[in-house]
């Protein structure tokens, strides 16, 4: 019977959230002003950014299944880039080239492609500091590491142990650790088992992953725990500081029909983890060595070339044998985002199926367990009581809380995906002081610097699941819809909405003036140290080894040298090291050759990226340069000749009238 009422009141909430999406979706656009949210009568002065004036702020979008990264620039709405992380990228050749390649090797082999949903900055004392950006690979389950001062992946590690990496990768407050936790619970050690020996053989497990002074990442521990699915996380701040919390759904524990068999409990977890009592445990070895296989790729920007390492073990941590370690908070039922407020003190636990927000209480917590207010314990895990750790409850503020960000002024925000909104409330009195509609199924939302200890504030941005008529018909699938709003009155505004690539999980803003004067341009040609470098026109050069030919290749406005090339046979591998001899910003060269199964190579003014060609048909075959570099970008051209395997042609190269010969 309980059965049967769980599929009653689902189908009632599906049909209410599908009447109320039809109705939002057949009103036109409102036009009005005020707390409605809607676009104002300056809202495009609001977010008009003039020719030649920059942005205020960049926003660093997740693509979702895309598996990159994309850059806009607030107010505009202005798309800068699209920076390519677990994903190939014929437009810059990431991926396809050689330097590249092992950023996307894994235990599983070379992995193309990923679902990258969170992005977080690092930060410095609570702030974010515009030094890296992080996001995860939510399918094989990975981190990256994007440089910022020249907005490329320059990092990417694998996560062992895990199903899905979700809930990650949260830093804290000194960006000393991103955290990863696992989504899906899987067999630990992974074996074969029958599924539905789930609650016996499957477990959960917390990833921390130490971050350098050089931002080179290193997993320092997991930490085991029960096989729940845990989805979302924050680390504190403050005087949480040292704590992580990551919130978890299906404490049932089930394997099937999960919409229904695990929202079965009136409560479910956030797992508060310990860190710095992690780091003493790990100190004094009370952890086991674990065998384990995963990928740890770092490219280097002297050698401008990316290595794979596999690693062979991790340290594992078990509560049962580490008091202290991890609590759960007892949490209204299949809360998604934990949020923590500026302060650290307020941790907010949105349980989706709830009709209210709690918001637990550190300082409780705290004192809860010094004074061991549990309930019980699971796999070695006390669970606190629930009114012991309770700050404050915000009452019946929406329908289906989901993430909330703060800002600097004491207020908090939250999304709400069934009733389509973002409600503003003060932190501390729990009283609702706004809402304003999204368009529509609004999901994360993002503040600048809005997890942070001092947000930067002004705007909002609500990343929408749902666009329907906001912008015109593209077929059957739409765009996603990100709205912006200004924040820095008492009343929401709608400003600007603009459509987004891939599915935006989650953003992270910050001040232009953190980022923009450290952005480099250009790569120092004196600094390179890759193996196969071109040092200038004078030192390009054809090399074959067997069936290997090496062009030592350069580029510069507007000709390769050489242009010319002879004595290349059928069933040869001829690797093109494109060596970018420009010292201007602004002035990379593309190399596209005809026949060449994977990308155009992109290359950046100092730097140098190899092409591989493998020739299968007798001809000439032209390669040119794929990026507009000057007036005569036209005529930078070559021709490459290619004879029959076993052919006697002679290896040569020339540019102009010069020739070389071997």
């Amino acid at each position: 019977m309980k059965f049967d009422l769980l599929i009653f009141k689902k189908t009632v909430q599906a049909l209410m959230f599908g009447g109320f999406m039809l109705l939002f979706a057949c009103q036109p656009p409102s036009t009005g002003t005020g707390s409605a949210g809607v676009l104002a009568g300056d809202a495009a002065s609001a977010v008009y950014v003039a020719p030649g004036e920059h942005d205020e702020f960049y926003s660093f979008m997740s693509g979702g299944f895309s598996g990159q990264v994309t850059v806009y620039g607030l107010p505009s709405g202005r798309l800068f880039k699209t920076i390519p992380v677990f994903s190939v990228d014929g437009e810059k050749g990431y991926g396809f080239n050689e330097e590249t390649k092992p950023l996307l090797n894994t235990s599983y082999g070379f992995v193309p492609w990923d679902d990258a949903h969170h992005p977080e900055l690092s930060q410095t004392n609570g702030n974010t500091d515009g030094r890296w950006l992080f996001i995860n690979g939510n399918n094989t389950p990975r981190i990256a590491r994007i440089d910022l001062s020249v907005f490329e992946t320059v990092e990417i590690i694998e996560i062992p142990n895990s199903g899905g990496n979700h809930s990650s990768p949260f830093t804290t407050e000194n960006t000393e650790y991103v955290v990863a936790g696992t989504r899906f619970g899987v067999p630990y050690p992974q074996k074969d088992v029958a599924i539905n020996s789930y609650a016996e053989n499957f477990k959960g497990m917390l990833t921390f992953i130490k971050v350098a002074e050089n931002g080179e990442m290193d997993i320092a521990f997991q930490v085991l725990l029960p096989a729940f699915d845990y989805d979302l996380a924050h680390s504190g701040k403050g005087k949480s500081h040292g704590w992580t919390f990551f919130t978890s759904y299906n404490s049932e524990e089930k394997n099937t029909l999960l919409e229904v068999s695990a929202s079965q409990n009136d409560k479910d977890f956030i797992a508060a983890v310990n860190w710095k009592k992690a780091e003493e445990y790990i100190a004094q070895g009370k952890f086991k060595e674990v065998p384990a296989n995963y990928a740890h790729n770092v490219y280097d920007e002297h050698t401008h070339t990316a290595t794979s390492t596999m690693k062979k073990t991790v340290k594992v941590l078990i509560p049962s044998e580490c008091p202290g370690l991890v609590y759960f908070l007892p949490t209204p039922k299949s809360p998604h985002g934990v949020d923590v407020d500026p302060t650290g003190e307020y941790i907010v636990g949105n349980g989706k199926l709830s009709a209210d927000l709690t918001v637990h209480s550190f300082s409780k917590m705290l004192t809860a367990i010094e004074n061991e207010a549990f309930e019980k314990e699971i796999e070695g895990v006390p669970v606190l009581k629930f009114e012991d750790v309770v700050g404050g409850v915000v009452k019946e503020p929406g329908l289906g809380p989901l993430h909330t960000e703060f800002d600097n002024k004491g207020n908090a925000y939250t999304t709400f995906f069934i009733s389509s909104e973002v409600v503003k409330w003060k932190v501390g009195t729990w009283e609702v002081l706004d809402r304003v509609p999204c368009y529509y199924s609004v999901g994360h939302l993002m503040i600048p610097g809005g997890d942070s200890k001092n947000p930067q504030g002004k705007y909002l941005v609500a990343l929408n699941k749902i666009t329907k008529d906001r912008y015109l018909p593209t077929g059957p699938e739409v765009c996603h819809s990100a709205q912006l709003y200004d924040i820095s009155g008492d009343k929401m505004k709608l400003l600007l909405d603009f459509p987004t690539m891939g599915e935006p999980h989650y953003a992270q803003g910050i001040s232009a003036d953190r980022i923009a004067p450290k952005s480099r341009k250009i790569y120092p040609i004196e600094e390179n140290r890759h193996p196969y470098r071109t040092m200038g026109e004078k030192e390009s050069k054809v090399v074959r080894e067997g069936n290997i030919v090496h062009v030592y290749m350069t580029s510069i406005r507007s000709h390769f040298s050489p242009d010319n090339i002879e004595g290349i046979k059928v069933g040869d591998k001829v690797y093109f090291h494109l060596t970018n001899l420009e010292q201007d910003y602004d002035v990379p060269h593309g190399l596209s050759v005809m026949g060449a199964n994977n990308a155009e190579l992109l290359v950046m003014p100092g730097q140098t990226e190899t092409l591989l060609w493998e020739p299968q048909r007798v001809g000439v075959y032209p390669f040119y340069c794929t990026d507009f570099c000057s007036a005569l970008h036209q005529e930078m051209q070559g021709y490459i000749r290619v004879s029959p395997a076993g052919a006697t042609v002679p290896l040569k190269w020339s540019l102009g009238e010069e020739e070389a010969e071997i």
